[in-house]
């Protein structure tokens, strides 16, 4: 085996996925010494490293989320610019997933191996698209790894929230969505739709999207419910945790209509899970032909699959000819962010 195939160099730790040559973990799920986060949330962000390298959009969601002093040593790269880590070249590319979503690409001894972190090829107006790069080794993530994870068009799921919102003027429409990423998504979907009216938000969607608004993002006008009177509430649209929709907050709203953003919502039993009366397929994931055409484009003779439905898509790619495996890392959730 050449010394510088990747499964000699890419290792799993306790930790996660480790570089062994570069001395650094990738998203790992417990303090290290070096770290490259490929994104805010929190199953693959966490505080008490050492040191972390993530793009500066990234770093400023964990010192919003853990404070300014989460790492002992916080360095931050723009998409693109090369980076050495130990004796590893590490670059940093968009992945479609959320604000500074990244992918990993690792350079050593002639050989390219890139982490996808989590992805979409969708496009998403509140962060840059997925850039596909030729490498020797590609490692997924599978989320949505199954052929019936085939999700309809953004527009389409927004048009039908503002289709049912004409119908019921007299109900409020409560939505679900995950406050990092798939609040700011739909706010802007809902402005490229034509909906200019304020958007009542939750107060835990606020800060993370004040941040948002900081970096760039314009999501347009949103408001507090605060002491609103129910007769206020009828007819307006709020956004709120999922978990937020059964709490006892969202009794002040006027029968409202409870929807829940998320690519889960394709499930039947994860919607009436959720209490989502108007299921939006709104997912921040790759799904299954998206999976599928990405390895196209990369064209690694190795895959990797990880964080999902790491068996189904392992078996599909190795009937299309691909040497694939699965990577099972422990600890990753979906933390209601799909």
């Amino acid at each position: 085996m050449s010394p510088h195939l990747p499964q000699t160099w890419l290792k799993l730790t306790q930790a996660g996925l480790y570089c062994e040559p570069g001395g650094f973990h990738i998203d790992p799920m417990k303090p290290v010494a070096s770290a490259v986060i490929t994104h805010g949330h929190a199953d693959h962000a966490r505080a008490g490293h050492g040191a972390t390298l993530s793009t500066p959009e990234t770093a400023a969601i964990m010192a919003l989320r853990y404070g300014k002093d989460h790492a002992a040593r916080i360095e931050t790269a723009p998409y693109r610019q090369r980076t050495k880590i130990g004796d590893v070249a590490v670059t940093l590319l968009p992945a479609g997933h959320i604000l500074g979503s990244a992918q990993v690409v690792m350079e050593y001894g002639g050989v390219r191996a890139i982490v996808s972190g989590d992805f979409k090829r969708r496009r998403d107006p509140t962060c840059a698209p997925f850039e596909p790069m030729a490498c020797d080794l590609f490692i997924t993530e599978a989320t949505f790894g199954l052929p019936v994870f085939r999700h309809p068009s953004d527009t389409h799921e927004i048009g039908r929230l503002l289709a049912s919102m004409a119908l019921t003027p007299e109900r409020a429409h409560l939505v679900g969505v995950y406050p990092l990423g798939k609040c700011q998504r739909v706010l802007c979907l809902l402005r490229e739709a034509g909906y200019e009216k304020p958007v009542y938000l939750h107060g835990a969607l606020q800060a993370l999207t004040d941040l948002y608004q900081s970096l760039g993002v314009a999501v347009g006008p949103t408001a507090s419910i605060g002491d609103l009177p129910k007769d206020a509430l009828k007819g307006v649209l709020v956004l709120c945790p999922p978990s937020a929709i059964a709490d006892r907050w969202s009794r002040r709203l006027p029968d409202p209509v409870t929807a829940v953003a998320s690519g889960w919502m394709q499930v039947r039993a994860r919607a009436r899970q959720q209490g989502a009366e108007l299921p939006l397929t709104i997912s921040d994931h790759a799904d299954w032909d998206e999976l599928l055409q990405t390895i196209e484009d990369v064209q690694a003779p190795e895959i990797w699959v990880t964080h999902g439905r790491e068996d189904g898509l392992v078996y599909a790619l190795a009937q299309r000819g691909h040497k694939a495996r699965a990577l099972s890392l422990l600890g990753r959730e979906d933390e209601d962010v799909a």
